[in-house]
């Protein structure tokens, strides 16, 4: 047997704990030496459960060289915990995965930006744009985005980054030649161009429920830090950040609706002490120092308002156009009229808007206010404020800027 073989035959046995694991390397130094070891001695090492023993007897090489074999056909790159090109950040952690399945190019992750972005399967559109938008500015700044593929907030990601013609680390919990959902298989062939899927789990291996969990902590291992965008009270985003503390990793999350369940568990996550983002740079900027030469503010926004023109004695005042309603800002009279076309499209708008989004944007009486100020004007919960104002970015409505501040984009 090979070291190759050896490893695999290795990970492959799963029901063996992870401390199990972690010990029987620390007395025999490798997978190979343990392939070679007298199953007699391997058996009486202190702590083994007894279908731990059972299984550390069974010597079958026939498995491993069948799985070398599907890889070399398949394209498909075996990393082994031995090997100098596994992730050191990945190493690292207390319960490796001892073999790594690639396909794509894997990036240098110790020296990267690595984030994870993640969330629910059934994410809200609120979730999905703020998935698509981090994940998107993460990319242009110079981080790679890793995320477990899965339906909703995971895929959202993954597509904003690959949009921004960044890289992606697909973490799967199947084997690595499956594609789950079955339907996402032209986002696995977009993230195997522009980056890799990788899995622990060789071609052709029946899954398991609990593999979905245990991927999370690739996923936490590999990443500086985890964007959980929305979770509900019970979500695999959860354990991920989880792990992520555990890791030493950073934690962030997006704030929801207060009334969403969809994004309590991304609030319990907040009130705990994770660090709250409402956009890319939000996650990069807590990097910039560590990588200087590979992290820009190059954050994606919104289109800013338009210059206004100051006229003599005193600043601008914007041009006031039917009552009661809100009038993007643009005082050349040119654009009046273009204006008044879109006058009952912007009406419409605005009547999608919540009380609570409604009043706000009437607190909102200054350029750059900062977001406490609106908190205290609007007298609502900070959570509350802080989601309706990300919403309030992604329809245009209001324009953030450095140091937490907001500027309304439509005068009164």
């Amino acid at each position: 047997m090979s070291d190759l073989e050896c490893w695999i035959w290795f990970s492959n046995l799963r029901r063996l704990r992870f401390r199990t694991r972690r010990a029987l390397l620390e007395r025999y130094g490798g997978a190979k030496e343990l392939w070679y070891a007298d199953p007699r001695e391997t058996g009486i090492l202190p702590g083994l459960l007894p279908e731990e023993r059972e299984l550390l007897k069974q010597r079958d090489s026939a498995q491993a060289q069948q799985i070398v074999q599907s890889c070399a056909q398949k394209h498909i790159r075996i990393l082994t915990y031995q090997d100098a090109a596994y992730p050191e950040r990945l190493r690292n952690i207390p319960d490796p995965p001892y073999v790594l399945y690639v396909m794509g190019e894997l990036p240098a992750v110790d020296t990267e930006p690595v984030i994870a972005v993640v969330g629910t399967r059934r994410s809200s559109p609120y979730g999905d744009a703020m998935a698509r938008r981090i994940a998107s500015e993460l990319a242009v700044s110079g981080g790679i985005v890793a995320t477990g593929l899965a339906d909703g907030i995971d895929s959202r990601a993954a597509e904003g980054a690959l949009a921004a013609q960044g890289r992606v680390i697909g973490v799967l919990g199947v084997a690595i030649d499956r594609v789950y959902p079955s339907w996402n298989g032209k986002l696995y062939d977009r993230v195997c161009a522009q980056g890799a899927l990788v899995s622990e789990y060789p071609p052709g291996a029946e899954g398991a429920k609990e593999w979905f969990p245990q991927r999370n902590r690739i996923i936490a291992g590999l990443s500086l830090g985890v964007v959980v965008v929305e979770a509900p009270e019970r979500s695999g985003a959860l354990i991920t950040a989880h792990r992520a503390l555990d890791y030493g990793r950073d934690v962030f999350a997006v704030p929801a609706n207060a009334d969403n369940p969809k994004g309590a568990g991304s609030n319990r996550l907040l009130r705990e002490g994770a660090a709250l983002v409402t956009c890319g740079w939000d996650v990069m900027e807590e990097y910039e120092a560590r990588y200087p030469e590979r992290i820009h503010h190059s954050e994606i926004t919104l289109p800013p308002p338009e210059e206004q023109e100051p006229e003599r004695g005193g600043p601008a005042q914007p041009e006031k156009q039917g009552k009661g309603f809100f009038l993007f800002r643009s005082p050349n009279r040119e654009r009046q009229q273009t204006q008044q076309q879109n006058r009952s499209i912007l009406e419409s708008q605005l009547e999608a808007l919540t009380p609570q989004q409604l009043r706000i944007v009437g607190a909102m009486d200054s350029p750059s206010m900062h977001v406490d100020d609106i908190i205290d004007l609007t007298g609502l919960p900070a959570s509350a404020v802080l989601s309706d104002l990300t919403i309030l970015q992604i329809k245009g409505f209001v324009t953030q800027e450095p140091g937490k501040r907001f500027t309304l984009n439509i005068s009164k």
